[in-house]
């Protein structure tokens, strides 16, 4: 699933008359980028949740046929959050899934998380990208299996105890989806994910190497940073 439901007010005035994922970077949509990757892994549906101007992004994307891959749409009436937008869709998972959040750019390697995913053998997989500056990131803890033990949302630049930050990249088993409440707005990283580890349930960081690489669009600066190192990549 791909989160893409959100209104990008940081992004603001731009993203007044364009969904946030629906950017372009390197002559593409954001969300366009993401699709091409995963289809690369062999991905076939994909979920995308909408809110902001969602016909923007249906009318381009369609059902995803050019791109070799099916594509449905949650339109959200109101917002449900990155938990509660998965909660709401929740006949569309039959096993394992992946969760992706559409504002950011990554290359994470997909063959790779899952395989660290399968030899872990926790409920949930999150990719971990290292970050300089971490006030505006929900960072986390890890014991030396890479367990993850801790999470903090946005902290203090003295309250940061790890550079490891959430990447919006999850590999989730069904049961995750116990734990979110159906008629509440939630947050994996803010509610889900703690809620978890209270009750002693193993998740684990992947840590994203250089190779794969990720990109974070904030604000106005992050994405004309991206737009220049895009270019280079191409």
């Amino acid at each position: 699933m791909i989160l893409a439901a959100g209104k990008g007010i940081r992004l603001r005035p731009l993203t007044e008359n364009i969904p946030k994922c629906m950017i372009p970077i390197g002559g593409k949509p954001i969300l366009e980028h993401t699709i091409e990757w995963l289809s690369r892994f062999g991905v076939k549906e994909i979920m995308v949740n909408l809110y902001h101007l969602p016909e923007m992004v249906k009318n381009y994307f369609g059902n995803g046929e050019r791109w070799g891959i099916k594509i449905y749409y949650s339109l959200e009436e109101e917002l449900w959050g990155t938990a509660g937008g998965v909660k709401h869709v929740e006949w569309f998972f039959d096993g394992p899934f992946i969760v992706w959040y559409g504002d950011n750019l990554s290359h994470c390697n997909l063959k790779r998380l899952s395989q660290f995913h399968e030899t872990t053998g926790g409920l949930g997989t999150i990719a971990l990208h290292h970050r300089d500056e971490v006030s505006q990131s929900g960072i986390v803890g890890l014991n030396g299996e890479d367990r993850i033990v801790l999470f903090q949302e946005k902290p203090r630049p003295e309250e940061a105890f790890s550079n490891w930050a959430n990447a919006g990249i999850y590999l989730l088993e069904r049961e995750v989806l116990s734990y979110i409440s159906f008629n509440l707005s939630s947050d994996f990283a803010k509610d889900i994910f703690p809620l978890m580890l209270g009750n002693d349930e193993c998740l684990y960081g992947y840590r994203l190497s250089e190779d794969e690489g990720f990109w974070w669009i904030d604000r106005p600066e992050d994405l004309e940073k991206v737009s220049r190192e895009w270019e280079g990549l191409k």
